[in-house]
């Protein structure tokens, strides 16, 4: 029996585990499953494409149901799933940033975001852009604390911002700088929901 696609993708997931994005390449792919480099090739004409079927891979369930039915919750919920997805790989939000496509998985997760909030009352553009907002905070978040798990660098010290030239950054330091990725990703989307329940009460008239 010939390899499947679905083989083909679960061999670069494992092996982006394995090596991180810089070392998943077709060949490598080719040497886990024992076949040709052109077998791979036959499913992936090239390495983007192989990363835009594992990156589609990663988003396999992120639209699943059961959801919540308030728009805000369930924006919440594929918010939180999407988040998760990116940190169940090694370097998956990097690999995302560089190769997400319009394949089944990627397009069925917009859809879901897209369609709930304009269900709730967005216009279009809205909708669309609120959800690229949100998309944008998940993949900066979930990309800096997977840089986070592999690097060595030094957290920001106070030497390094004297109180008497910046002040301000000096008395807020220990909020500034990697960790508390969870707080600060709950924050930002708490934010932009926040904002989107502000637009629909203005546009109805309520506070």
């Amino acid at each position: 029996m010939g390899t499947t696609r679905g083989e083909v993708v679960s061999a670069a997931l494992q092996i982006l585990d394995e090596r991180g994005l810089d070392g998943l390449t077709m060949r490598a792919v080719a040497e886990r499953l024992g076949v040709q480099h052109n077998t791979v090739r036959w499913h992936a004409a090239s390495k983007g494409r192989l990363l835009e079927l594992a990156s589609d891979e990663l988003l396999a369930h992120c639209a699943d149901e059961p959801l919540p039915r308030p728009w805000d919750e369930r924006i919440w919920e594929l918010s939180q799933r999407l988040r998760a997805a990116l940190l169940s790989r090694r370097d998956g939000a990097r690999m995302i940033t560089v190769a997400c496509g319009p394949d089944p998985h990627s397009l069925r997760y917009a859809e879901a975001v897209v369609s709930t909030l304009i269900g709730a009352g967005f216009d279009g553009r809205t909708a669309s852009w609120a959800h690229w907002t949100i998309f944008y905070l998940t993949l900066g978040i979930a990309q800096e604390q997977q840089v986070s798990r592999d690097s060595t660098g030094a957290v920001i010290t106070a030497d390094q911002v004297p109180a008497e030239r910046y002040p301000t950054l000096a008395a807020t330091l220990a909020h500034i700088g990697p960790g508390d990725f969870d707080q600060r990703f709950d924050f930002g989307l708490g934010l932009i929901l926040d904002s989107l329940r502000a637009r629909l009460a203005a546009r109805s008239g309520t506070n």
